[in-house]
């Protein structure tokens, strides 16, 4: 499956979602606004979340009420019709952003999912807990690769077992965190190679580097709510815990 397959099947996916519920007909007006920081995550007792510390923001995109949210290092507002959307050039993290959250916020509308929320407060730290039984029910096994370092998540992966992270954030590249090196993205083929359980997250579908772990031979797990959408279409494996 390519990039611009996915795009493709997400986008076909989208329009049959507006007509079934002929939305396109109305005047509805689809906004995606930057959430600050204590909109998208609340008030949590740690602050070393990319929410918090980093260059990316929540885009929260609304259809007639109901909420779908994109995580993105490109964000700002854009407003305009359903159909807007459907002809939209994906071709920067800005429009992949919009896009996902309107498609999010699509399939919470037709009632396909509930959590296309990220979680507040005390929530990242709860669903990081909840890894280990999921890791238990998966049957996951150690050395485990995390692409994109979540501090909770990497925190509580390196207790279980060997971790290895990869991540874009050029402050986190070269940084130990919990016992565990940072690698740049050119070291993601040699972190897969040697990984027998995977974590992804979500916003590789905004940036357009999901292409690489999809297919794999390893189990793959898609974390947090920009995937949401995508998961449910895919049929990707997806750990959101506490989604709202």
């Amino acid at each position: 499956m390519t990039k611009e397959n996915i795009f493709d099947l997400l986008r076909i996916s989208l329009k049959k979602t507006i007509d079934e519920n002929d939305l396109a007909g109305d005047n509805i007006v689809v906004s995606a606004k930057t959430l600050n920081p204590d909109e998208a995550i609340g008030n949590p007792e740690h602050d070393d979340y990319p929410l918090l510390v980093g260059r990316e923001r929540m885009m929260e995109a609304h259809i007639r009420g109901k909420p779908g949210q994109a995580f993105t290092d490109m964000y700002g507002c854009w407003e305009g019709c359903l159909q807007d959307i459907l002809n939209l050039e994906l071709n920067n993290n800005y429009r992949r952003a919009v896009f996902v959250a309107v498609l999010n916020a699509s399939l919470r509308y037709n009632g396909e999912l509930d959590d296309t929320r990220h979680c507040k407060d005390e929530g990242p730290v709860e669903c990081a807990r909840q890894i280990k039984n999921f890791v238990h029910e998966m049957g996951l096994t150690p050395p485990f690769g995390l692409i994109g370092f979540q501090p909770r998540f990497a925190e509580t992966l390196s207790g279980i077992g060997e971790l290895r992270v990869v991540d874009l954030d050029a402050a986190n590249i070269g940084q130990e965190k919990y016992g565990v090196l940072i690698h740049p993205p050119e070291g993601t083929q040699k972190i897969l190679a040697g990984c027998r359980s995977l974590f992804v997250t979500g916003t590789t579908l905004v940036n357009n580097t999901i292409q690489p772990f999809l297919d794999l031979s390893i189990p793959t797990i898609f974390y947090g709510v920009t995937i949401a959408g995508a998961a449910k279409i895919l049929g990707l494996t997806r750990y959101c815990a506490y989604g709202l």
